[in-house]
């Protein structure tokens, strides 16, 4: 763990550069239909519940990693084997985010380029972002956070003038969906990218004033869910159920409709720009937690040994696992979300947390029953 300490604004920007990510881009939610905005903001509130219950495991043993806190908690040996699934976890989770912001930038972009190169070059960027330290990656987040919303208002801005915006797209609202909107909120929208705060289970040590870490987490967690709230309704609004349905990158899509007399038009280049901030910091944030992660668990002096390994690893996973875009896309939505993402994001952490409740009220009974006899 890095002697350095991040302050709650830097902490506030990157759980929201982090929860945007490449789920300003992509489709998530899209089954909810015109719904989808909604379907977002519900995730984004029972991924507040998941941040308080890592948060309140982190209050019982503050300044603490995971992977060391879980040894006190389930004993050495179970503690040592989450630690080790963990890092898998994390490690397996990056390999799919940079596979997400690869074939994006190969599909709208870069068409002659392998993917390859594209991973390798986003994972160099990351390697060298991590071994810099959390301090570098949260003053980078501070600059890039004021160009994602520049981007964003100029967006919103553009597109309101053009006229683009068709309101009744979004109609009819919350009628007789209810059973396709909650499927949507517990199998994907909860889970990505609001239950990935997981994540951050591992800064929580680094940020100055922890006892802000409650609020400042919930607020960005809320305020990254209205804005891919927005987002998504704005896209359904221009585009209509159908075409968002199908269109891989819905985002991309509206934008290219923008057009202002004859002359401000073929903006591609803002979603670049966007899909390249969120990618970046989701991907070097669930890098650097899984090398910290080694690094605690193995009580290694330095991280920096291990990022070398680690982008390989990375960028290995990246390639392998999925043999095409659709099949990575159906792991991503099917298989990844029950199997994956609900024991580690809130399935372990709920145990964890019982556990750690029952043995704390047990110690502050001896301590009250051993003063009490003093």
């Amino acid at each position: 763990m890095e002697n350095t300490k991040l302050s709650s604004y830097q902490f506030f920007v990157m759980i929201l550069l982090f929860e945007m990510g490449t789920s300003l881009v992509i489709s998530i939610g899209s089954n909810a239909k015109q719904n989808t905005w909604f379907s977002i903001l519900l995730g984004s509130l029972i991924g507040i519940l998941f941040y308080h219950v890592n948060y309140k495991i982190y209050t019982y043993y503050p300044n603490e990693l995971p992977s060391s806190y879980s040894k006190k908690i389930v004993g050495k040996f179970l503690g040592s084997i989450l630690g080790y699934f963990y890092i898998i976890y994390f490690t397996y989770i990056c390999a799919i985010v940079t596979r997400d912001f690869g074939e994006l930038l190969v599909a709208v972009s870069y068409t002659q380029t392998p993917l390859f190169i594209v991973n390798a070059i986003m994972i160099i960027l990351c390697v060298f972002a991590v071994k810099k330290g959390i301090e570098v990656i949260a003053r980078t987040a501070e600059i890039n956070f004021a160009l994602m919303y520049l981007f964003a208002i100029t967006g919103l801005i553009l597109i309101l003038v053009s006229g683009l915006i068709e309101l009744e797209n979004l109609k009819p609202v919350l009628r007789n969906n209810w059973g396709t909107i909650l499927r949507v909120v517990i199998l994907e929208t909860a889970f990505v990218p609001f239950g990935e705060m997981i994540a951050f289970t591992y800064l929580f040590p680094y940020l100055n004033y922890s006892k802000n870490g409650r609020f400042l987490g919930s607020f960005a967690i809320l305020l990254s869910g209205i804005n891919l709230s927005i987002t998504a309704a704005i896209n359904v609004a221009v585009l209509s159920v159908p075409l968002f349905e199908n269109t891989q990158f819905p985002l991309l899509s509206t934008i290219q409709y923008i057009s202002i007399g004859n002359f401000i038009q073929r903006l591609d280049i803002f979603f670049i720009f966007a899909a390249f901030i969120g990618a970046f910091f989701k991907i070097v944030i669930f890098f650097y937690v899984a090398v910290i992660a080694t690094t605690d668990l193995f009580h290694l002096k330095d991280h920096k040994k291990i990022v070398y390994p680690f982008g390989l690893i990375v960028l290995f996973l990246s390639q392998t696992i999925a043999s095409n875009y659709q099949e990575h896309i159906n792991e991503g939505l099917k298989f990844v979300p029950p199997h994956i993402h609900i024991p580690f994001q809130i399935g372990i952490p709920v145990i964890l947390l019982v556990i750690a409740f029952l043995k704390n009220r047990k110690k502050e009974k001896n301590m009250s029953k051993t003063m009490k006899e003093g």
